[in-house]
């Protein structure tokens, strides 16, 4: 197994990783962003990735944008990023409709039932962020 280097943070030394050597399909930036929620906001810099986007080829990703406001997830859109990490949002979602639909429905065991109400709420997620990342409509 090839060992793979850790990405220099300046965006400087980018240059010394070479995607194509190790032959990766995308690369996950780090820009400020974080899995899981947010305890103050997140300040993105978006001159870095501006700076990594000029230095490779390969598609960026953004690693918790759950809670990010939909200008920045646009920013960094704008800014070279391929693929947006929601996943905290699509679980509490799911968590907080199947919480309603059991406290309404104290005596369900039906997931027939019960999972259908978390499954709306994951859509209604996933269509706003298709939306906001200007997606709506495409294959």
């Amino acid at each position: 197994m090839k060992k793979i280097p850790l990405i220099p943070r300046q965006p400087q030394l980018q240059s010394l990783f070479n995607v194509l050597e190790i032959q990766i399909d995308s690369l996950a930036v780090a820009i400020g962003t974080a899995h899981g929620l947010y305890a103050h906001e997140p300040r993105l810099d978006f001159v870095r990735l501006e700076q990594i986007r000029q230095r490779v080829e390969i598609p960026l990703v953004l690693h918790g944008a759950s809670g990010l406001s939909e200008q920045d997830v646009q920013h960094c859109i704008r800014r070279g990023i391929c693929k947006v990490n929601v996943a905290t949002e699509l679980k509490i979602a799911f968590a907080d409709a199947l919480k309603g639909y059991f406290y309404n429905n104290p005596a369900a065991n039906d997931p027939r039932h019960y999972m259908q109400p978390a499954k709306a709420a994951m859509k209604e997620v996933v269509t706003r962020i298709i939306g906001v990342c200007g997606s709506e409509g495409k294959i």
